[in-house]
Formats: structure tokens, C-alpha cells, sequence
């Protein structure tokens, strides 16, 4: 007897309102693929939205919003979490995944100044004014660019930290994520964007990811339909990078990618917990999103010795390897056409990249971009970003913390 269709989804997601507003974006995205699905939201405070009173570097976790909604995931209490992509650390708990990435918003950094400083960029604002932020990505970088301003901690939801700018005088900025105060629909509370030269943003800034049970393969194909390619590659990306450079130590690391004319660019930078220091670097790779089919077509592949000037390569490619004994997944499809047996072996499968399964995308893309995620880490350790972040890991273990990295 054929199992009963699943017709009601439950979704987990912390109780803030921007967390609200995210979660009920993904379920409107899902009920375009599936009208007919319903969708039940639990909502959990975390250990993040409890302590208010503490910057984030200084709590010692790195799974503050995020460890009761996979509980919640574990117990199968939810079916899946919406997240805030940079919030989740690159290490999932065993028997988590990430089954899509939707399209990523700006990813940048924005200031939004207090009310007495109107019109006013970062560099205008007088010698000694304080921004809020707890970051240290934020800190160190804005350090390096702006060594005339001050750095205060500042926790709370968006609400509550934009009334903590305009009801007091504490604080003469705050830097804030950009796509966070759009989500929130404050568009005209964003006064300065941060390009990469001023402030590289966070690893996965501005994307929202969805995790679930990695044994879940209904879910993972269903929510696999939400999967943006480009944003999905930009995190595989960045979340590969990041996870070279935590090697058990802490400190800054700023990303900033960008994709075009199928070449993939990432410059990434690790920094001195005070921002004196700092390894910047950058590598590119080629990513060709285009079929197979129209990708080979043309070219001066030899098949069986032959050329086949512009005839496609599929057919070729059939001809010539029907029959051979090349192993997909450890098995011979003896006298089968390869490109069949080829496309379920890549396609489709539960192979990881950074955590994510992305379930129906060619593997060849996926893997370019955390190949290069790693290497541009491993560049970053053996030019000088080694030793910056084993003197990080000193200073933290001086004071007896742990630094948050992103």
C-alpha cells in the first residue's frame, strides 16, 4: 500500500519578528511549489534571545539560536527550521542537513545613525563617537578604516537595538545587517552601506537557509525546489572557507563573492582580534552552470579518434562509452548508455557540500565552490592568517572566552 501524502508541514523558528517575518516568507515560496500543503509554525526562544546582557563573543557558544530548534528537529517535534543562514555554525549536528538556500538578499553591512547625526557617512562623524555592534568581524575591520571611533557592545532584537540608538545617547551608529532592517521593511532607516573595502560581510549574510533531518529525503526533494543556484553557491563557498579557517581557533574573518560570466570570485580576510593585522586574499574559479549538452557541443573532444566539429557530445559520448566497464558509485552498468546512469550518480544524490544537500544540481559547480572556499582558506593560513589566528586564540584563552567568528 502506497504511504499517505504528507499534507501537513510543521515548521520550527525563533520568536523575534524578523525571524517571523523569514519563516513566513519560505512558506509562501512552498506554497507556490505546493498549494495544497499546510504549514504549522512552532516558534522557541533561544539561548541567544535570552541573554541579552552579554555580547555574543563573550557567551562562549557557537549554536546560540539555533540548539533548541534542532532539538525540536531531533525529537521530530518540527519538520524543518528556518534559519538566518549565518547564524547556523558550519559544523551541523549529526543528522542535520541544509535541504535548500533561497535567494540571497544584500549580504552587506548598513549604518543607520542616530537622529542628531543626519546626513552624516562614517567618515564625517566627529573623533570619538561610538558605534554599536557586537561583532568582531565589524569591529576589527572598521578599526582598520575608521581608528578616530569608538566600539560599544549592543544586544537585542532589531527592534529593540534601534530604540536603544534613538531614545538615548549612547551610541552615535549601529551596524546592522542590511538585509535584516529590508526584511523589517526600515529601507529608509539605512543611511550608509558598507562595500567590501570598508567592511567584508559575514559568512552566508543575507540568506536564509532551511535544515532538516538528513535522513528526510521527501522533505530534501520537496525543499530542494527553493534551492537558488547562485546563492547556493556563494555559501558552499564561504561555509567551506570558514570551516578551514576555525581550526580551533577564533578570530574576524570578512567574505565578500561575487559570480559573473560563469567565474566565481572570493576574497576573504582573517584579522587581529583588534583589527591591527590582517590577510586579505582573493582566488576565482570557473563555474558553468549551462548543460552539459551546450557546454561540449563544438568542441574538439576526440571520440574514438575522431572530431566531431560542432555535433553535439551527448550522443558521442554514448556511442563511444555504451558498454565500457567505467564504475558509477562502485557499479558496472555493462552494454548501458553512461550518460543515463551517469546523471542519477550526480544528480540527485545526498553528497554534502559545506553541509548542504543539493539535491537535483549538477555536482561539478558544487564541488568548484567548495574546492575553492578550502583553497583560499589554505592560502589565507600560509600567508600570514596562521599566525594571526593563533595569537587570537592566545588572547582568548588569556581571557578566558571564546570569540564569536562570524
Amino acid at each position: 500500500m502506497a504511504s499517505e501524502r504528507k499534507t501537513l508541514i510543521v515548521v520550527g523558528s525563533r520568536r523575534s519578528e524578523l525571524a517571523m517575518i523569514q519563516t513566513k516568507k519560505v512558506i509562501s515560496a512552498l506554497k507556490e511549489v505546493d498549494p495544497e500543503m499546510e504549514y504549522q509554525i512552532e516558534t522557541m526562544e533561544t539561548i541567544g534571545d535570552k541573554i541579552q546582557d552579554k555580547a555574543l563573543s563573550k557567551i562562549g557558544q557557537t549554536n546560540l539560536f539555533t540548539k533548541e530548534l534542532e532539538q525540536a528537529l531531533a525529537d521530530k517535534h518540527v519538520d524543518m527550521i528556518v534559519h538566518s543562514f549565518k547564524d547556523l555554525p558550519t559544523t551541523l549536528p549529526d543528522g542535520m542537513v541544509i535541504a535548500s538556500v533561497i535567494k540571497r538578499d544584500d549580504p552587506h553591512d548598513a549604518v543607520v545613525f542616530h537622529p542628531k547625526h543626519a546626513g552624516k557617512t562614517l567618515r564625517t562623524l566627529p573623533t570619538g563617537s561610538v558605534l554599536g555592534t557586537s561583532s568582531v568581524r565589524r569591529r576589527a575591520q572598521l578599526k582598520r578604516c575608521y581608528p578616530n571611533l569608538a566600539f560599544k557592545d549592543v544586544r537585542g532584537n532589531l527592534n529593540t537595538r534601534l530604540r536603544k540608538l534613538d531614545e538615548a545617547d549612547d551610541y552615535s551608529a549601529l551596524i546592522l545587517a542590511k538585509a535584516g532592517l529590508e526584511r523589517m521593511g526600515w529601507n529608509s532607516r539605512i543611511n550608509q552601506v558598507l562595500g567590501p573595502n570598508e567592511c567584508m560581510y559575514s559568512v552566508s549574510q543575507g540568506a536564509i537557509a532551511i535544515e532538516v533531518r538528513s535522513d528526510d529525503n521527501k522533505m530534501i526533494e520537496f525543499l530542494s525546489k527553493l534551492h537558488h543556484m547562485d546563492s547556493l553557491l556563494e555559501c558552499i563557498a564561504e561555509r567551506a572557507l570558514l570551516r578551514k579557517l576555525e581550526g580551533g581557533c577564533s578570530a574576524p574573518v570578512g567574505v565578500y563573492t561575487d559570480i559573473k560570466e560563469g567565474q566565481m570570485h572570493l576574497t576573504a580576510a582573517a584579522l587581529s582580534l583588534d583589527g591591527s593585522e590582517c590577510v586579505k586574499m582573493s582566488m576565482s574559479t570557473s563555474i558553468d552552470l549551462d548543460c552539459p549538452e551546450k557546454q561540449e557541443s563544438g568542441s574538439k573532444q576526440l571520440f574514438s579518434g575522431i572530431v566531431a566539429h560542432n555535433k553535439p557530445v551527448e550522443p558521442l559520448k554514448v556511442a563511444e562509452e555504451s558498454g565500457s566497464q567505467q564504475l558509477f558509485s562502485g557499479i558496472m552498468a555493462h552494454s548501458k548508455p553512461v550518460g543515463p546512469v551517469k546523471a542519477v550518480e550526480e544528480f540527485g544524490s545526498q553528497q554534502l557540500f559545506s553541509g548542504i544537500v543539493a539535491h537535483g544540481k549538477p555536482v561539478g559547480p558544487l564541488k568548484a565552490a567548495e574546492d575553492l572556499g578550502r583553497d583560499l582558506a589554505i592560502k589565507i593560513l600560509e600567508n600570514g592568517g596562521r599566525e594571526i589566528l593563533h595569537a587570537a586564540h592566545e588572547e582568548i584563552q588569556h581571557h578566558h572566552h571564546q570569540v564569536k567568528i562570524w
